[in-house]
């Protein structure tokens, strides 16, 4: 499949939607054209600190991913090549020993809020998507993903959307809209958006 892959980015900050995009995309094309890869896959192991020292890590910035790792995976991807995704556990700050083996496909959808920041991913990109959404729908969203699926408290939600979520939103997040080639509003209830997305894959898959 070596040159037939397309690279869709699709970033946001937390909460913006960008999951219901690519659930939209694997609907319309199926799992067996459509894989998609989240940038929270790709944080850097931290199973070398205490637990204290780990929850104390910012998230947010752009340091805590594992860029030379993420870059060499995608790359193998559209080469052919099946990878090994590794797989972070959100209660421990940790890489699981188990991993994710992706083989390559048709479409290829990166997911995360920094998706669009690191420019050797931008340079591999077929389509660059912003999904906007107001901040106040965002952190409703974070608060409820986060103490449903990451065990964490109300409070500490709060804590860290204050002291490093927005912030970092700001100076990282928001301002990588600027790369994109489609900014959405309302993530994947934008019906009219996906149909243009819909549009520009099968365009560019059409041409290779």
């Amino acid at each position: 499949m070596k040159n037939k892959s397309i690279l869709i980015g699709i970033a946001g900050g937390t909460g913006s939607g960008k999951t219901s995009i690519s659930k939209e995309l694997l609907v319309e094309y199926g799992k067996g054209e459509v894989v998609v890869i989240q940038q929270d896959s790709y944080y850097n192991d931290l199973s070398h600190l205490k637990l204290e020292g780990r929850q104390l890590q910012n998230f947010d910035h752009p340091d805590a991913i594992d860029i030379k790792l993420f870059n060499e995976q995608i790359t193998d991807l559209l080469d052919g090549k099946t990878i090994d995704v590794p797989i972070y556990d959100f209660t421990t700050h940790a890489r699981s020993i188990e991993k994710n083996t992706i083989s390559p496909h048709h479409v290829i959808v990166l997911e995360g809020i920094l998706a669009l920041h690191f420019i050797s991913l931008r340079k591999l990109m077929n389509i660059k998507i912003y999904v906007e959404t107001p901040a106040d729908i965002r952190f409703i969203r974070r608060l409820s993903r986060d103490i449903k699926e990451r065990g964490r408290t109300t409070q500490s939600v709060i804590d860290q959307y204050l002291s490093t979520v927005r912030p970092m939103h700001d100076q990282f997040v928001e301002p990588s809209k600027y790369y994109a080639d489609v900014i959405i509003p309302e993530g994947g209830e934008n019906k009219v958006a996906i149909d243009l997305i819909r549009t520009k894959i099968n365009s560019i898959l059409s041409r290779k």
